[in-house]
């Protein structure tokens, strides 16, 4: 390995800052983390005074086979990246269906970064800002700047502006706190280091005395990173860049649509339901299709749907009947599945009237507080899941027997939640209370929070109204064809972004399906999705 040189500049020493890692080429070398790797011959002359600082070297902050290895190809870099993606896959997250929406559509936007850098001839890409909801391994650590719910996850936030696959590879796992060592086993060019001392890289690389790169002419990396951050994404820019993408996908995907309208209103006066829906954001072809299964499978066997009338049907990824009593659909399962499920709605009719009741009683011992459960913010649970939490809870409550005031916290509501040790209060008002609660504490805070929760509930209600309102006016303003937001974001979100909205001038916008979200976006029929806080003009660092 050829040393690393650099400098001596005793009065100033080398500083450490909190960046991500990058490298690239200059010159006859390679700088890495702010390290350049010279070729001695050539650069002899300038730096004969100079001795190798051997404890900068790289293979101090680099894995040794990291320095040795060739570029992955496409196909290696999935597989080295399966820690990342068993982690972080939207199949585990079933109960959650927030953290499932953002692990999907930050997975699409990585997928194609990583496409991009395999084009030939491509030169740079834009940084990409991604969010990950990671599951607690065992190989995962904590971090103190990453946030840990109670579910077991945690949400990771990076920004990809790295050049090649393995680079970006390492950054990821290292993001996300995940072991890199399995990559040495994809290089057939690897070092003989044994495995044991591969390291990972270090996320506070060196950053060398300004005069360094004032006396040798090589570019500052740290300059390049502050760049990166200064480049962050605007609205106007975004739209400029992709507006006539989204409007030709939107266009191509018009007569896709009015099947769907047409599919949807058919099967609903049909079957006599009150609603058909969607859990997850699949594209328009994929909605299309699982309508005309059920339209077979109706013209087949009517007789089953019957039971259906009054329901509402969501296509998702069980079979079964949910919380709230809507008809769930697998669209994994075969027509067999289904038919047995619509045979035995009965029995959940059945089912569903004996949670109400206890829900009713549940309410009775707490002093007329509401149970409810909220679908946007609560996870997916079956009827029977619910019904057995709701079962744990009451039963407890009976042993306690706690004295609440009778109809003393009506108008109040509360949530039932399995993953939580203690009981809080949600910025929309209502309670979310552990069904192993302790009783003690359940009353004392519920009584001391009583008055700041129907406050809650108030500005709730304030909030949404003005939401709508602005919604209406920014529809109207910039002729939206359709304007809606995803389920995680709140109503002060989107009230703040609507006022912003507001503020500007658009053209893009018009006639346009517009989607606030966490990110920016065009699906794969034309809805633009941006971010509820965008920025607008020279992004601040």
């Amino acid at each position: 390995m050829r040393p690393c040189l650099a400098p001596r500049t005793p009065a100033q020493p080398c500083e450490r800052i909190d960046r991500p890692s990058s490298w690239y080429l200059v010159g006859g070398g390679a700088v890495i983390n702010g390290c350049l790797e010279v070729d001695l011959h050539i650069y002899s002359e300038m730096f004969c005074h100079l001795r190798p600082v051997r404890r900068l070297c790289p293979g101090k902050i680099f894995p040794y086979w990291f320095l040795y290895s060739r570029a992955l190809s496409g196909a290696e870099a999935v597989n080295a990246l399966r820690p990342f993606y068993f982690a972080v896959h939207p199949d585990f997250f079933g109960q959650h269906p927030r953290e499932r929406e953002v692990n999907e559509n930050s997975l699409k936007r990585l997928s194609a970064y990583l496409e991009n850098l395999q084009k030939p001839g491509f030169k740079s890409l834009k940084p990409t800002q991604l969010m990950f909801y990671v599951r607690e391994t065992d190989q995962n650590s904590s971090d103190g700047q990453e946030h840990f719910s109670t579910s077991g996850f945690r949400a990771v936030k990076f920004t990809l502006h790295t050049r090649d696959l393995l680079s970006t590879v390492l950054y990821i796992l290292n993001s996300c706190s995940l072991s890199i060592e399995h990559i040495q086993s994809l290089n057939t060019n690897v070092h003989s280091q044994p495995l044991k001392e591969a390291k990972r890289i270090s996320d506070r690389p060196i950053k060398w005395d300004k005069s360094y790169y004032s006396f040798t002419g090589f570019k500052d990396p740290d300059e390049d990173l502050e760049q990166v951050w200064r480049m962050e994404t605007t609205l106007t820019s975004w739209l400029d860049n992709n507006g006539k993408s989204a409007v030709k996908k939107l266009k191509n995907s018009l007569p896709l649509r009015k099947e769907l309208d047409r599919l949807k209103d058919e099967l609903s006066h049909q079957l006599q339901l009150s609603d058909i829906r969607w859990q997850r954001s699949w594209g328009i072809a994929h909605r299309c299709s699982q309508l005309h299964s059920l339209g077979r499978l109706a013209q087949q066997n009517l007789e089953s749907l019957k039971n259906t009338k009054g329901c509402t049907i969501i296509f998702t990824d069980r079979s079964g009947m949910s919380a709230v009593g809507h008809v769930m659909l697998g669209t994994m399962d075969v027509h067999h599945h289904w038919t047995k499920l619509f045979e035995r709605l009965p029995s959940y009719f059945d089912l569903q009237r004996r949670l109400m009741l206890l829900e009713d009683q549940i309410s009775y011992l707490l002093g007329g507080i509401q149970v409810v459960y909220i679908e946007e913010l609560q996870p997916v649970l079956t009827l029977e899941e619910y019904y057995s939490l709701l079962d744990v809870f009451y039963n407890r409550l009976l042993k306690s027997r706690i004295p609440f005031h009778p109809r003393s916290l009506r108008g109040l509501q509360m949530i039932l939640n399995s993953d939580r040790y203690a009981p809080s209060l949600h910025e929309l008002g209502h309670f979310n209370i552990p069904i192993l609660c302790d009783p003690a504490n359940l009353q004392w805070f519920i009584l001391t929070k009583a008055q700041q929760a129907r406050e809650n509930m108030k500005r709730k209600e304030e909030l949404k109204v003005i939401e709508n309102e602005l919604m209406q006016a920014s529809t109207k303003k910039f002729s939206l064809e359709k304007f809606y937001k995803e389920p995680s974001v709140s109503s002060i979100q989107m009230v703040d972004c609507c006022k912003r909205l507001l503020e500007q001038s658009l053209p893009y916008l018009q006639g346009m399906h517009l989607c606030i979200s966490h990110f920016y976006s065009v699906m794969q029929d034309g809805d633009l999705c941006i971010p509820w806080n965008w920025k607008n003009g020279e992004a601040i660092k």
